[in-house]
């Protein structure tokens, strides 16, 4: 399998990468080497390449920039999706390209399903909202939402590690580690992620969207506590709400979501404490 892998930079494009690399071909393209806002450069690389995938990790993800300034969120998240789904349908490639719990306004009081409504509150969400949609124009597609990711290939450095990899590194210094109380999210650990895409695509599964994230929901001050009860170690919370942070941009309270339609075509996607544990043994 000939595989493009976009915003292969990033913390979910470096685990693509070394999941894709143990079974195949793989040309990893960061920003400088494929800016996928250019059109005319992504229609080139498809074209060149002929990937049998182009797996797009490629991504505007400051939340709170976005609502400052519009053009960077929708040109990426956007646009770029677009160009990429317009070069996959001339080269006759399938698309794989990856969304966020954020197109939920977080009113839900359980796991988020796939034909639940979307309902975008921040700038951002909604050019992720969009890139769904122009993803869509590729006629073989898989747009994968994810949510929280942590772990994966180099963090060791320290860089791009994601919101756990900073909750670690303070418990471990005996640091006070202040954590929403009232966000519930399904924590994803990118290796996890980046295995149950292949797994998509080598059972041939239908176009779609699917919720790729490790099964189950916490709120962030569980997900500390638990990581300390993992570690062996006592923890300091400092509590914070959505209320009391005063973010430009909203953020849904409530979005979990759940990945029971893809353990329905047989990819399972292990339940968060597990992919923790792994996480903080590696």
């Amino acid at each position: 399998m000939r595989v493009l892998v976009t915003g292969a930079g990033g913390l979910l494009g470096a685990a693509v990468v070394e999941e894709f690399r143990r079974h195949g071909d793989v040309t990893a393209a960061d920003r400088k080497s494929l800016d996928i806002t250019d059109r005319t450069a992504v229609g080139r690389a498809v074209e060149s390449l002929r990937p049998d995938v182009v797996v797009n990790c490629a991504a505007y993800n400051d939340v709170d920039g976005a609502e400052d300034n519009a053009l960077p969120p929708l040109k990426v998240n956007a646009f770029g999706v677009q160009a990429l789904a317009a070069a996959a349908r001339a080269c006759g490639t399938t698309l794989v390209h990856y969304s966020t719990d954020f197109v939920f306004d977080g009113a839900a009081s359980r796991p988020y399903r796939e034909d639940d409504a979307v309902n975008p509150r921040n700038t951002y969400a909604a050019s992720k909202l969009l890139g769904e949609w122009f993803a869509a124009e590729a006629p073989r597609h898989y747009v994968l939402r994810v949510e929280s990711l942590f772990g994966g290939p180099g963090t060791r450095t320290g860089a791009r590690r994601g919101s756990l990899g900073t909750i670690v590194d303070r418990i471990r210094a005996g640091e006070e580690v202040p954590v929403f109380v009232d966000r519930t999210v399904s924590p994803s650990y990118t290796p996890d992620i980046a295995a149950a895409t292949r797994a998509i695509l080598d059972r041939g599964l239908a176009s779609g969207i699917y919720h790729c994230v490790n099964a189950g929901a916490a709120t962030w001050r569980e997900v500390a506590e638990e990581a300390a009860r993992r570690l062996g170690l006592g923890v300091r919370i400092r509590e914070l709400t959505l209320d009391s942070f005063k973010a430009r941009a909203v953020r849904p309270r409530y979005c979990a979501m759940s990945p029971a339609r893809l353990a329905s075509l047989g990819v399972m996607m292990p339940t968060w404490q597990d992919a923790l544990a792994r996480y903080l043994q590696a």
